[in-house]
């Protein structure tokens, strides 16, 4: 009986078709002229890897603005205006590759939890439809990842999204605050009454 070194290892099957890149990430991230793609929540290798095969770094600077790039990509709602009244805003069909791989990544980012894109995404999908909130946070992605790498710039998001109505609130508490303090008030002033109860 074959007695097995040490140093054998177990025979493994490898995928032939499989591209023979070690660190993707590293790749990557050399590719785009150091900025991390896979820094942004939501986006995947199969992501990154069709960014790098339908356009390279040089021709992301062809587009002037971030609107061109995402146009381009058959992003942007085709609006149909008549007398200042919208009425179509459908994005035009006509897919590409990377169109097609930024829908999934926003498709994915709908069932992330508690992030800037997936809060976005959610704030879209209550007013209007999930598919609505792929195309917006698809556009989205299209505009964070031409800014970064046009602008080489990294992904930062914000640390606590808020929507807009809860701004609009944090700011009026704020300016009540702020005017209560100003004032000089307490609460009997403004009509709040202070009831304690006692156990009977």
């Amino acid at each position: 009986m074959k007695k097995l070194k040490t140093d054998d290892k177990p025979h493994k099957r490898e995928n032939k078709n499989a591209p023979a890149i070690k660190n993707f990430n590293q790749l990557a991230f050399q590719y785009f002229g150091g900025v991390d793609l896979l820094a942004i929540e939501g986006l995947s290798h199969s992501t990154v890897h069709s960014i790098m095969a339908e356009i390279d770094p040089e021709g992301f600077k062809k587009f002037r603005t971030s609107k061109e790039f995402v146009s381009w990509l058959r992003l942007t709602p085709n609006n149909k205006i008549s007398g200042g009244k919208v009425l179509s805003s459908k994005v035009p069909k006509g897919s590409n590759r990377l169109k097609i791989a930024l829908r999934q990544a926003a498709n994915a980012i709908g069932n992330l939890k508690d992030t800037h894109l997936s809060d976005f995404f959610k704030r879209i999908a209550f007013q209007k439809e999930r598919q609505a909130a792929v195309s917006a946070t698809a556009r989205k992605l299209g505009v964070i990842i031409w800014t970064m790498i046009t602008k080489k710039v990294p992904y930062q998001p914000p640390k606590e999204y808020l929507f807009l109505d809860q701004k609009r609130w944090l700011g009026l508490v704020k300016r009540m605050r702020k005017n209560i303090a100003e004032f000089d008030l307490h609460t009997e002033d403004l009509g709040f009454v202070n009831h304690s109860f006692s156990a009977t």
